[in-house]
């Protein structure tokens, strides 16, 4: 097979871009003769995956722009009309946010849907993701596209996809969808003058956002307590679209508005202020906290961008900031969700929460004591709302759903993380604490006096490297020539290899094994033998294998352990907890802080590989 030149690809782009902005980068790196550049953004398309696209915003095959995103919009509508039932009647759900090229991207999206005979339900202003997952949902469409980036950085973009359910793809339709996409690789029309005039397009922002509001009331508790609420707090969208339908949500159950941060309040695709658009990073609500200060308000809230995440912040009593994390959240929600539901009749064995594998096992705890329905699944809302949908066919109440990057469901009208209904669900709650003179954090409390407390450090190292990745793990499952470092056998005569996994991490003794790269899994691992034949059909998995690593150890001290790759930067992240049921929170300290090391030290080798 011969592979077109660098030059000769160059061309083809030229040929098929109309952008003139993009078609003016790739005119002059070719005029300058920068082939290593042309090769970085024309060789490699940009891959279609279970969260659609994401990329920097840029000319080239392997980024996001006007060219790509009619690329995907063929071979997206093209799949959903082989696949979905009457998927051109049913139509397709759009929306956007506020970043740059986001308007322009949505209606090229519509323009290729058209072009295939779909109706579009088209929400023409910015607005929050939730809006396409729930109007999937309430108009019974084929599939939707939310245009955003969420909380990356300014220039990026995204195309994310649902399906006919309002729950993000999963696989196998993300293969499916990518091989449509190159079968109708090159762009058929550019043309978005005047779609919103065409009789297939309707604008469905009024009814929806009516809709959306409305489904959200069954979450209000007592109205007349909150509408007497003294409660204040300071709320930032970060630059992002939340602030109007915050409100708005707000105002629904009637709770007071709030005090908005001026500077971050308006919708800016620059996100001026701050380092990253990401209510998790340092620094991130610095001005919102420096505003509570000036006003002497004790609660700081705020959502990221595209409104689909919240975070919060509480002063505490000696004038610091405590800042949740996104597994303190999920369990306060929990809890809260537990008593709505009590309070509307559910029955305990009935009411199901999920959260991901990486995220706190404090819910299964919660599950444990109290009788409600709990799993976990692979990380990403697309597993957990396609399990919480599936759970409400099979009866369940739909409770929860979280992940620990500050994305909660407490909606089951939305099957996808929903910043705008959680803002308003915690305010709810903070109010209602404020009332009998307690405050967020002493709920907080009492959930640890109650489960046990949990202690977490989420991290990861930066390593750019592929090969020193893959080394990494390879060490990690198959041994290391250390003679001081006791490992498993695991001999997989069906697979060809041997398992060396650590027994211990920082000589706490490794009670359970999960490997989703190889299909492994073991619980009560040191009650076993270090040395076992494992034939074929044992020790599988629950959760599907992956290509990428992810590799999970829970030791005895209550410490639990994930490492995986990112899919979407040069990182190894992992997940630590540790739990004492005692609510020894000294002795938690210390095991956290043991276990980190042996992270470091004994499993990346952080210092000799530099990372």
């Amino acid at each position: 097979m011969t592979t077109i030149s660098t030059l000769d690809l160059a061309q083809r782009w030229l040929a098929e871009d109309k952008d003139p902005k993009t078609r003016a980068q790739i005119e002059g790196l070719v005029a300058s003769g920068d082939e290593e550049q042309l090769e970085l953004l024309l060789r490699t398309p940009i891959e279609f995956g279970t969260a659609g696209l994401r990329a920097r915003m840029e000319a080239g095959y392997s980024r996001l722009n006007q060219l790509t995103v009619i690329s995907a919009s063929q071979g997206l509508s093209a799949y959903a009309e082989r696949t979905v039932p009457r998927a051109l009647e049913r139509g397709v759900v759009i929306g956007h946010d506020h970043r740059h090229n986001s308007d322009v991207f949505a209606r090229l999206t519509a323009r290729a849907f058209l072009d295939r005979g779909f109706r579009v339900h088209f929400f023409p202003q910015i607005g929050p993701t939730p809006q396409v997952p729930f109007a999937v949902k309430q108009l019974k469409a084929a599939c939707g596209v939310m245009i955003t980036a969420s909380h990356n950085p300014k220039d990026d973009n995204g195309y994310k996809v649902y399906w006919e359910n309002g729950a993000q793809i999963k696989p196998p339709l993300d293969e499916g969808i990518a091989a449509c996409i190159e079968e109708y690789r090159e762009p058929r029309s550019w043309d978005v003058e005047g779609i919103e005039h065409d009789e297939r397009v309707e604008d469905v922002t009024v009814a929806m956002m009516d809709a959306y509001f409305a489904a959200a009331q069954k979450l209000v508790q007592d109205v007349e307590l909150n509408r007497s609420t003294l409660l204040q707090y300071v709320y930032t969208p970060m630059h992002g679209v939340g602030a109007p339908f915050a409100a708005r949500m707000l105002s629904s159950f009637g709770l007071p508005p709030f005090v908005a941060v001026p500077e971050q309040e308006q919708p800016d695709p620059d996100f001026p202020t701050v380092s990253f658009p990401n209510p998790e990073e340092k620094g991130a609500l610095d001005m919102a906290k420096t505003l509570a200060d000036a006003r002497n308000i004790g609660l700081v809230i705020a959502n990221d961008p595209d409104a689909d995440r919240f975070a919060a912040a509480e002063k505490q009593s000696d004038g610091s900031w405590l800042m949740f994390t996104g597994d303190q959240l999920g369990t306060i929600f929990a809890a809260y969700v537990l008593e709505m539901a009590r309070s509307a009749s559910v029955p305990d064995a009935k009411l199901a929460m999920v959260n991901s594998t990486v995220s706190s096992r404090m819910l299964e705890t919660m599950a444990q004591v109290e009788g409600f329905y709990y799993a976990d699944t692979l990380t990403g809302f697309k597993w957990m709302a396609n399990e919480l949908e599936a759970l409400q066919s099979q009866g369940y109440f739909v409770g929860l759903g979280y992940e620990e990057a500050i994305g909660y469901m407490i909606h089951d009208h939305v099957l996808d993380k929903d910043g705008v209904t959680a803002l308003a669900v915690f305010v709810q709650l903070a109010a209602h604490l404020h009332a009998k003179g307690r405050s967020v954090g002493d709920y907080l409390e009492s959930l640890y006096a109650k489960y046990g407390y949990y202690t977490s450090a989420n991290s990861y190292f930066l390593c750019p490297d592929p090969i020193k990745m893959d080394q990494i793990f390879l060490r990690i499952r198959y041994g290391t020539a250390e003679p001081d470092i006791k490992c498993s056998e695991y001999r997989r005569a069906h697979t060809g290899d041997v398992l060396r996994y650590p027994l211990a991490i920082g000589g706490f003794p490794v009670s359970y094994i999960r490997d989703l790269t190889v299909g492994f899994e073991m619980r009560d691992v040191d009650k076993q033998s270090a040395s076992l034949d494992i034939t074929e059909g044992e020790c599988l998995p629950q959760f599907p294998v992956s290509s990428s690593h992810m590799i999970t150890f829970e030791t005895r001290n209550g410490g639990r352990l994930t490492m995986r790759t990112s899919g979407t930067e040069p990182k190894l992240k992992y997940y630590l907890e540790v739990h004492s049921p005692s609510n020894d929170r000294t002795k938690a300290a210390q095991d956290l802080n043991t276990m980190s090391q042996a992270v470091a030290v004994e499993l990346v080798h952080a210092k000799e590989g530099r990372l």
